[in-house]
């Protein structure tokens, strides 16, 4: 399935091989078993959820609503229009085959999916926009030959596939489908002793053995495309920075009206898959669709733990410490920009592998790696990643938190070429970019060169920007060896474009 929203309106069958026995061509072939009684079924139920019907053939009118009047299980009454072999011809053939459906039911492509037994004629129609379902209810077929959206042999999962692609109605996620995407994960943590599930209200972890329970929370908001993603990691880079090992995860999920079943599969999918990259449990949260959002919004609350003595501390700050950079500023800004406006970018003159580029800096914005590898240092003194209001709020942040003045060397900022470019377009500031991707790392002068190799060992660029002064708060910024204010910005740069 291709990785965007799912909103079904119309179903478009190809009458022969899916509703109806496909003719065979030789006597000797199997002959196509018949859909059987799935097929009145499965109309019914299309029905009364008001889906959109047409049938398509490569026979003529007049032969189309003689198969159909032949049918104990069909009603020409059931479909808003037939597509016949004349019309196709007089419309080029397959290539406008869902321009015409579309059009005939008064609906978008992009709303509209095809059923069909005919691999020929996939492709063309995946390239119009549609959704496929290819049925084969021989199960002859290797899956990974055929390029289709969905794929199936029994056509009653018809109706299953669809449903993820009906809006559904204010209110909580109904638990079937919450049983349903919950059971995709494996609850293995022996520290688990609430699993989350329908009728499970609460979570309870044993932290017996546990030193120190870190807790962070942190909510998506800018962000649609990815968003689960962005709730995992987020909310673990904050864990990273105290030296912690992010452990649990709690998450609030609160989706627009008119989003569907699939929609939401998708973000419990991206929760799924980088809980498990990063060894974090998914222990429990709340799905609810609600008209108090207009996009999606995830709140994660995530649990970690460290031994009392690692615990790493910004009021361990100390003159003379050296201020790192991880990667480059606004690694999570490009990336949201380049994701959601990447049509304001290319109209304003970014080519389009630029902009597919700047999207990769996605795969970026985790930094427990270089936290691990900076707390195992022994040398380091605070963290503190940066996230909305960019550098400019984090470097703030980190001088109020430990009660050190910082200088910052302006020029020694890294800055993605692709970051540069996405700012220069638009208009904004990088230094003020919502940047998750960076860390910003306080360590001891002695240390800084190993910490810094070690670092480069893992494949993670970093920088030395900076240097820990006396008591006080406060960023002194140089530029070429010049005194310079240090930008300061009363919300997020990608505010801006919202």
């Amino acid at each position: 399935m291709r990785n965007e929203a799912m909103h079904i309106k119309g179903v478009v069958f190809h009458l022969e091989g899916t509703l109806i026995e496909a003719p065979s061509l030789d006597v000797t072939q199997i002959k196509t078993p018949s859909p059987g009684p799935d097929v009145e079924a499965v109309l019914g139920y299309l029905r009364s959820k008001n889906i959109h019907l047409a049938i398509f053939s490569d026979d003529s009118l007049e032969a189309v609503k003689k198969k159909l009047e032949n049918s104990s299980n069909i009603r020409i009454s059931d479909f808003d229009t037939i597509i016949s072999r004349e019309q196709l011809q007089a419309h080029d053939g397959d290539v406008d085959l869902m321009a015409l459906a579309a059009e005939k039911m008064k609906l978008s492509v992009r709303h509209v999916m095809v059923v069909t037994s005919d691999s020929v004629i996939l492709p063309k129609v995946r390239d119009t926009g549609a959704l496929t379902m290819f049925f084969d209810p021989l199960a002859q077929f290797e899956k990974k030959r055929i390029e289709t959206d969905f794929y199936t042999s029994q056509l009653a999962e018809l109706k299953h596939i669809i449903r993820q692609g009906i809006p559904l109605p204010p209110g909580k996620l109904p638990n079937d489908l919450l049983r349903e995407y919950l059971n995709q994960f494996v609850f293995d943590d022996p520290s688990i002793l609430i699993n989350p599930g329908v009728g499970e209200d609460t979570a309870a972890v044993d932290v017996t053995s546990e030193e120190v329970l870190v807790l962070k929370s942190d909510p998506i908001t800018f962000a649609t495309d990815s968003i689960g993603q962005y709730a995992v990691l987020i909310n673990a880079n904050d864990i990273a920075t105290s030296g912690a090992k992010p452990r649990w995860l709690l998450t609030t999920l609160l989706f627009p009206c008119g989003v569907t079943p699939y929609e939401i599969r998708n973000v419990i999918n991206e929760l799924k898959s980088f809980c498990r990259q990063w060894d974090i449990t998914l222990c429990g949260g709340h799905t609810e669709i609600t008209d108090a959002v207009t996009r999606p919004v995830v709140t994660g609350m995530m649990a970690g733990t460290v031994a009392r003595h690692d615990l790493i501390d910004k009021r361990n700050m100390a003159p003379g410490d050296r201020i790192l950079l991880t990667k480059g500023v606004a690694v999570e800004g490009t990336a949201i920009i380049a994701r959601e406006f990447g049509e304001r970018l290319k109209n304003l003159g970014m080519a389009d592998s630029e902009i597919d580029s700047a999207r990769q800096f996605l795969s970026r914005i985790s930094i427990i790696s270089e936290a691990r590898i900076a707390a195992e240092s022994r040398v380091v003194s605070a963290m503190h990643d940066v996230t909305e209001g960019g550098l400019a709020n984090a470097a703030e942040e980190l001088s109020i938190a430990g009660g050190y003045q910082i200088r910052i060397d302006v020029d020694a900022i890294p800055v993605f070429t692709e970051t540069r470019r996405v700012c220069s377009l638009l208009g904004i500031d990088p230094l003020g970019l919502i940047g998750s991707g960076s860390l910003l790392i306080c360590c001891r002068q002695t240390g800084c060169e190993s910490l810094m190799a070690a670092i480069r060992g893992a494949g993670i660029d970093v920088a030395c920007i900076g240097e820990v002064l006396e008591k006080g708060q406060g960023i002194i910024a140089l530029k070429k060896a010049q005194r310079t204010s240090w930008p300061q910005f009363e919300a997020d740069e990608i505010t801006r474009l919202f």
